[in-house]
């Protein structure tokens, strides 16, 4: 672990100009599209006023392309899945994708959007889009950076970041190598390099060299501006892979700028991101955190609220255990309900336990309890990244299940997980077409639910695994109270 401070002391300073203007004088002379295949839903959360579609055939995507907003989201929930069945769904959606902009005479900017922790399918996913679109592009862009999540790149190493609680560093934020973090360990999408070029080579198996690797450095960011990261983009190898660096929201600014304006001269990219990417691509300004007043302004529901717990990762466990804190229950009046993931997984016992769930949960919702459902934290993986996959589906299936049966609308409905959030708001409350509302904390956003949902008057709050300090779950859940 390095202190943020220590690392980023010799850096050059931020480019001094603000770039976002310049962004959004040449997001009104290109008419493309940013088009975001997102692998769980937690990718919107740096974007408001933008629509999430859970299903693509030509004709919902053609519709979308014809409105004068500048970006859409595609939930592709991806990493939930085994590769072969990733890469069959980005060829059907990027095949889809081709057909409707042949019908609309509108061109896209294509991102594949994953996870800052460098979980997910690639080069996999890249791949299929790549031979479904049929067109080819002059590079992949590797761009993990996502502030709000602390997660940076500095020296083409990505870095997690957390707040430490150190006698000579308290509230500092320490950063911590991502291939020494817990999420490199990951049953089905673990790794070893935290330099992104030996990650790339990791990745593809050597068939890119670390050499063959182009990157956008901190240098050229800080020092020459967008003009010099522009020159470095049209320097990349046709067909090549650059990583770009990013410590700071001004950095992904600067860069983003540069990447446009090697664009605007014909070079075209296919775009491997998290979250920070996308607002500033799709020129999207900051907005304020969402309020309570703003979320609940139906006040009329005197339900309780419903929160979903099903991410394993320690993050999401050490929020969960400072909520279930008997002094933070009993001030919110909190019903907890612990659900057994071996009773879930067995076939004999799950129905049972899944109807008599759903029953307590309703009863509690009627008298106006906020209900928080979890997976028991003992993590209980297969013996390979395909069997450890499929028992996440199989309890994120019992939760949506349990979804399904509620009779009582809840006044709210926060779901914590990428692949949870994905199946309760698909499979679990219906949604084909939700907006994005804003952000209820940093990183944290909020979904409209359309009319066609089991509750369409309920704001659904998309809380990613690995996002917030240990006292952010029950913050949320105080905040809607």
């Amino acid at each position: 672990m390095i202190l943020k401070s220590h690392l980023m002391a010799n850096l050059p300073p931020d480019w001094p100009i603000d770039p976002f203007p310049q962004i959004q004088a040449l997001l009104q002379r290109d008419l493309r599209k940013v088009v975001v295949l997102d692998d769980d839903p937690t990718g919107t959360q740096t974007v408001h006023g933008v629509p999430v579609l859970t299903k693509w055939s030509v004709q919902a995507l053609a519709d979308e392309l014809r409105t004068g907003l500048t970006c859409f989201y595609v939930l592709t929930n991806t990493r939930a899945m085994p590769l072969v069945a990733a890469q069959a769904l980005n060829t059907e959606i990027g095949q889809n994708l081709a057909q409707a902009m042949r019908q609309t005479g509108r061109a896209v900017v294509l991102v594949s959007r994953s996870d800052s922790t460098l979980r997910g399918h690639f080069p996999g996913e890249t791949d299929a889009l790549l031979a479904a679109l049929g067109q080819p592009m002059d590079a992949t862009v590797i761009m993990p950076a996502f502030m709000a999540g602390r997660r940076r790149t500095i020296g083409d190493v990505h870095y997690v970041g957390a707040i430490g609680n150190t006698n000579n560093a308290d509230g500092e934020e320490w950063l911590t190598p991502a291939g020494e973090t817990e999420f490199a360990q990951d049953k089905a999408f673990g790794y070893h390099a935290s330099n992104l070029k030996a990650w790339v080579v990791e990745k593809t198996g050597g068939r890119i060299a670390f050499d063959e690797v182009s990157s956008i450095t901190l240098d050229h960011i800080r020092t020459g501006g967008p003009d010099e990261v522009m020159r470095q983009m049209l320097a990349v190898p046709a067909a090549g892979v650059c990583v770009v660096n990013a410590a700071s929201e001004r950095d992904l600014a600067v860069a983003v700028l540069g990447i446009m304006q090697a664009e605007q001269v014909g070079r075209r990219f296919l775009f491997r991101t998290a979250a920070s990417f996308v607002q500033w691509r799709a020129g999207i300004a900051p907005r304020s955190l969402l309020s309570r007043n703003e979320l609940l302004s139906n006040e009329t529901n005197q339900h309780g609220g419903l929160t979903v717990v099903g991410s394993y990762v320690p993050k999401t466990s050490a929020q969960l255990a400072h909520l279930l804190q008997r002094s933070i229950l009993d001030g919110l009046h909190v019903y907890v309900l612990e659900i057994e993931v071996a009773r879930w997984i067995n076939e004999d016992t799950r129905a049972d336990d899944i109807v008599h769930a759903a029953q307590q949960v309703d009863a509690q919702l009627r008298q106006g309890r906020d209900v928080v459902i979890y997976t028991s934290r003992a993590l209980i993986s297969g013996t390979d990244a395909a069997s450890s996959l499929d028992i996440g589906r199989r309890v994120s299936t019992g939760l949506v299940q349990l979804v399904q049966q509620l009779t009582v609308q809840p006044r709210y409905v926060l779901a914590k997980g990428g692949i949870t959030s994905s199946d309760i708001a698909t499979a679990g409350l219906g949604v084909r077409r939700a907006l994005v509302l804003g952000q209820i904390l940093p990183g944290v956003p909020v979904w409209q639910l359309g009319a066609e949902t089991k509750w369409p008057s309920v704001p659904y709050i998309v809380f990613p695994g690995n996002v917030g300090g240990d006292q952010a779950l029950a913050e949320v859940v105080r905040l809607l109270s």
